[in-house]
């Protein structure tokens, strides 16, 4: 275990190259090299730990047998639960002992070398950044990747729908406005009545929310058009204006 024991980093940016490379070293043991892990993690043996080194390189061995030890262990005992378990279920349980271990790692140092309030956010900030190792072995930093990518591409589209629509806001959308969110309206009105006729939301008519009853309608049943709705402050259904007109 000399890949890294008398490595002392003691600035946030070389624990968090510090941390970069234990993190890289653990990944290449649960991935490409994940046959040799297998192999190495026999549960005959006794209690077994995987060590990720700052040069990139990974160890499966005993712990250390100092007491305290020079730098947090990680989990005992990895290679008991590997015939127990399906081969997808431990790499994922050994992956998330290894975030955990990578973090008390990096805040081990944090510690020692008197890292401030700032130092530690701005550590956690650049770490936080990474997918952890368990998103890695399980596919889902890919998933997160595609997810975001998705999410910034409709962003524009999204947040001009949500300034003018929802249940809650005075809003009208004009047809124009909502070509491209369509699927999502359905999903989000598809059980809305009109206050009026009674029937059911449609992406491609307008609607028209009042801001009193918060009932939503037609813009053709009570006679709003996209243009004059983008004038009105606070829209009152015709039932609200009545009663607000009564003595």
């Amino acid at each position: 275990m000399d890949g890294g024991a008398q490595y002392n980093p003691r600035t946030v940016e070389e624990v968090f190259r510090d941390f970069k490379g234990r993190r890289a070293g653990m990944i290449k043991a649960l991935t490409t090299d994940v046959e040799e892990f297998y192999q190495q993690c026999d549960p005959e043996k006794e209690n077994l730990c995987l060590y990720g080194f700052p040069n990139e390189q990974w160890e499966v061995n005993l712990p250390a047998e100092e007491v305290p030890p020079e730098l947090p262990e990680p989990a005992l005992g990895i290679n008991f639960a590997r015939d127990g378990m399906q081969a997808k279920d431990w790499l994922s349980l050994v992956a998330v002992h290894s975030d955990a271990w990578l973090l008390a790692v990096a805040f081990y140092f944090g510690a020692r070398f008197g890292f401030d309030k700032a130092d530690r956010k701005r550590l956690f900030n650049m770490i936080n950044d990474l997918p952890t190792i368990f998103e890695v072995v399980t596919g889902a930093a890919k998933k997160q990747s595609k997810e975001k990518s998705s999410v910034s591409n409709h962003s524009s589209s999204k947040s001009k729908s949500n300034s003018k629509g929802g249940k809650h806001s005075k809003g009208a959308q004009a047809k124009d406005e909502d070509e491209g969110m369509d699927e999502e309206d359905e999903e989000e009105h598809g059980d809305t009545l009109c206050g009026a006729c009674g029937e059911n939301y449609a992406s491609d008519e307008f609607w028209i929310c009042c801001d009193i009853c918060e009932r939503w309608f037609h813009g053709k049943c009570v006679k709003i058009t996209p243009a004059r709705a983008e004038h009105i402050k606070q829209y009152k259904c015709p039932s609200c204006s009545n009663k607000r007109a009564r003595p």
